[in-house]
């Protein structure tokens, strides 16, 4: 699904490098956790994967036909944006020339957000609105999801239901899931790989491998 071979980044295109050298290989049907502390390079992964930026040295690419990103925040939280759910997620199916009344109604059944259809997408609380943001994101049948740190600024419960849903859209429908976490918890409850970065380089295990190497239980 996702492969980078002597993957090296740099914003200068010269030392120091944010990634150095990395060898990854992750398959269909995972759900890879992206671990480190800040400024390891964990959303420079996340946009090298998108494409948003080029590798200074080595490849990176995916056999993903349709990527769906779901970022930290949008635009459209603003209380006054004048938008509805159901409208949001029919817009964006149109513009990506899926079935706008068929992809809209999968998307808020499998989210189960039926009940927001009619609601402002400024008006929703936080976890609802990052309900949205996945309900967009699954618009056209993605075969790769990437998430930037999914429980950002939702409380415990909507965490719990967002890593559900998580949960469920990878092992029922085999999506493959990308998320750069800050949640080390999560990641350790929810995904079958941790990638873990330091200082430019990158080391892929079981959440079991993980926390003996690296939390030393």
């Amino acid at each position: 699904m996702i492969v980078a071979n002597q993957l090296t980044f740099s914003y200068t295109d010269s030392p120091p490098y944010a990634l150095q050298n990395l060898d990854l290989h992750i398959a269909a049907g995972e759900y890879v956790s992206v671990v480190g502390d800040n400024g390891s390079g964990k959303s420079t992964l996340m946009r090298l994967i998108l494409g948003l930026l080029k590798p200074t040295r080595g490849t990176v690419g995916t056999s993903a036909k349709r990527i769906g990103y779901v970022p930290q925040r949008s635009d459209y939280a603003r209380h006054d944006f004048p938008l509805t759910v159901g409208e949001m997620l029919r817009s964006y199916a149109r513009i990506i020339g899926a079935d706008a009344k068929r992809e809209t109604a999968d998307a808020l059944a499998l989210t189960g957000m039926q009940a927001h259809e009619r609601s402002l997408v400024g008006g929703l609380s936080g976890g609802e609105s990052q309900k949205t943001r996945v309900a967009r994101a699954l618009i056209g049948s993605p075969e790769l999801l990437i998430f930037d740190e999914p429980s950002t600024g939702i409380d415990r419960a909507s965490q719990d239901e967002i890593y559900g849903l998580l949960r469920q859209i990878n092992r029922e429908r085999g999506i493959t899931i990308i998320s750069v976490e800050h949640n080390l918890t999560a990641a350790m409850a929810n995904s079958t790989l941790i990638y873990h970065l330091h200082g430019g380089h990158g080391h892929i295990c079981t959440p079991e491998q993980y926390a003996k190497e690296f939390l030393r239980v």
